[in-house]
């Protein structure tokens, strides 16, 4: 297993949401980066959570965290575990008051559920070796993402619940 940070997220050709993961250590620039295709609900909530900001009212996986907390348990890390045919696998080790859990997840998930606490994210070798693709070859565009985050933010603060009654 290699420990990644989040480097961003980015989209492809197809205007796809990516999750870059990057190993500690490695400038942005150098090494290699796996890429992982994610939702848009997903992809904003990550954004969310690394610009340290907040939603209103708590998102998906901020409730999940929520709940582990309130039933004495911690997220202890993340790991993308194998990729199958394209989809890839992920697991939460959570510590409760039982003892250790480890749980199936969605890498987006899990991913949108770390960066919320911190916790460590890690890859296994064979999946980066599998995955990874030359760091150089990402191209990342803060401000593209920066905007649609700052629209998103805009869209929570003026949105109303009674405008999704039928």
């Amino acid at each position: 297993m290699v420990q990644v940070r989040v480097l961003g997220i980015a989209l492809d050709a197809a205007r796809q949401h990516i999750v870059l993961l990057k190993p500690l250590g490695e400038e942005s620039a150098e090494g290699r980066v796996l890429p992982i295709w994610i939702g848009e609900q997903e992809a904003t909530s990550i954004l969310i959570a690394l610009g340290g900001d907040h939603a209103p009212r708590p998102l998906t996986h901020d409730l999940l965290v929520t709940l582990i907390e309130a039933v004495g348990g911690n997220l202890e890390r993340i790991d993308v575990t194998r990729i199958e045919e394209g989809t890839f696998y992920a697991e939460l080790t959570l510590v409760t008051p039982t003892g250790p859990l480890v749980i199936d997840s969605r890498p987006s998930d899990a991913i949108g559920m770390a960066v919320r606490i911190d916790a460590p994210l890690f890859v296994a070798d064979a999946v980066m070796d599998d995955a990874g693709i030359p760091a150089e070859m990402v191209e990342h565009h803060d401000s593209e993402d920066e905007e649609k985050l700052e629209e998103f933010k805009k869209f929570l603060d003026d949105v109303d619940p009674e405008d999704f009654q039928g």
